[in-house]
């Protein structure tokens, strides 16, 4: 049995809208899960190793639950454009270079050395229609030490030249060959079924994903409810379909049987919201993307309130960082416009909610993460707010929050997933 303490101020969500903080604490970790907080170190315990972080900040890993890897490298860019043109733009001619290994390669160790040194501990992850590429990346991914699932997008209409599939059998046989080569070939990173969105995937395509999805008993990722004009085209082209949701629903690839993360629901009604409780969907909210790409935001507390499974993402690159403590900021300062310019019946995020939906929220997806509770994996990020000056003493609520608002990887002082520790 491998078991050591770890030493320092340790923050975590007590629930969804309350904060608990344990300073000055040791925490004791067995095989990689967290067994319990000790004010001070027992005498049975003193003969294990100690990681002392003094007065650092140890916060549980973030997860980020919707970013587009092959995106990594135009971050920043077209931001003054709305999606579908961005996407025509910046996304679509940058996704067929990944036909080209040599430059997958140069693209994909930026992404994942980045997100190594980030707040980020788990992800869920969007590649490109390239197999080897998107093996590539797994690959990388699997050496960064990061717990992640990694998808092979599928797209076969509405879709540039260079990333149609070349027919549906052709899509299906080369997604279950990915699968097959690479659901037991990593521990770390894992295959997840990843239609792009409806506007690009016919149903004769998502009916596939669905047999290979209960073949194989793989979750799925996919866009909801991102844009009003998506809506629209979706709209237009499932005419049968009740919702925007629906339509993926109607072929079992909306919750339910099998895990699915849903990235936006900016503009969901009522009845796709009563779906997304119904079925267990996780929605991804990606509050700067949004802002980014002027598709609007998302009412992260009602979603809250309603008892809906909702975490955090940075959307790279429509979100122009990689970075979770940006997004936690990002997510407060999005619900306050919404609630003060739009909306004033539904509550702005409080830190304790941002927070929440990085850490806890997000890692529900990937079992019990997200937390320092008995049982819960141990990920962390240990923060270094020491250059974060201030001539006043703070108390452990407002270091966190500047360290949301003002820390950057310079700050990351360790990191730790599912007890190992990366740096």
């Amino acid at each position: 049995m491998d078991a050591r303490m770890i030493f320092g101020n340790f923050i975590q969500s007590q629930d969804q809208n309350a904060l608990a903080f344990y300073p000055q604490h040791y925490l004791l970790v067995e095989d990689g899960r967290c067994r319990g907080f000790y004010p001070t170190l027992p005498e049975s315990l003193c003969q294990l190793p100690v990681d002392h972080f003094g007065d650092r900040l140890i916060l549980p890993g973030m997860t980020d639950l919707h970013l587009h890897a092959p995106q990594f490298s135009f971050r920043g860019m077209g931001m003054d454009m709305e999606l579908m043109d961005w996407l025509n733009r910046y996304t679509f001619p940058e996704e067929m270079r990944y036909q080209d290994l040599t430059y997958a390669e140069l693209a994909y160790r930026s992404f994942a050395r980045h997100l190594r040194i980030s707040p980020t501990t788990r992800a869920s992850v969007f590649a490109t229609i390239h197999v080897p590429a998107t093996e590539l990346l797994m690959r990388q991914l699997e050496e960064s030490g990061l717990v992640t699932y990694v998808g092979k997008v599928n797209m076969d209409r509405n879709c540039p030249d260079g990333l149609r599939e070349e027919s549906v059998e052709t899509a299906l046989a080369e997604t279950e060959r990915w699968i097959v080569d690479t659901q037991s070939r990593f521990p770390h990173t894992k295959p997840i079924l990843t239609p792009r969105f409806v506007p690009t995937c016919s149903d004769e395509l998502l009916r596939g994903l669905k047999t290979l999805q209960t073949r194989y008993q793989l979750p799925v990722q996919s866009h909801l409810s991102e844009n009003i004009a998506e809506i629209q085209t979706v709209r237009r082209l499932c005419p049968e379909s009740e919702f925007y949701g629906d339509a993926y629903d109607r072929v079992g690839l909306f919750g339910g049987d099998h895990a699915c993360i849903m990235a936006h629901c900016v503009h969901s009604c009522d009845e796709e919201l009563a779906r997304i409780r119904q079925n267990g969907v996780f929605i991804a909210h990606s509050p700067e993307s949004n802002m980014n790409l002027a598709s609007g935001i998302a009412p992260a507390t009602r979603y809250l309130e309603m008892g809906l499974h909702v975490g955090l993402a940075t959307d790279v690159a429509g979100g122009s960082h990689e970075s979770m403590f940006r997004a936690v900021m990002h997510a407060i300062q999005a619900s306050k416009l919404r609630w003060r310019l739009l909306d004033e019946t539904v509550q702005p995020l409080s830190l304790d909610q941002a927070f929440y939906l990085a850490t806890a929220g997000g890692g529900a997806f990937f079992g019990k993460v997200g937390k320092f509770d008995p049982g819960y994996e141990f990920d962390a990020v240990v923060v270094d707010d020491e250059s974060l000056d201030h001539p006043q003493a703070l108390g452990l609520r407002d270091r966190l929050e500047r360290a949301m608002y003002l820390a950057d990887d310079r700050n990351m002082y360790a990191k730790y997933v599912a007890g190992n520790r990366l740096f």
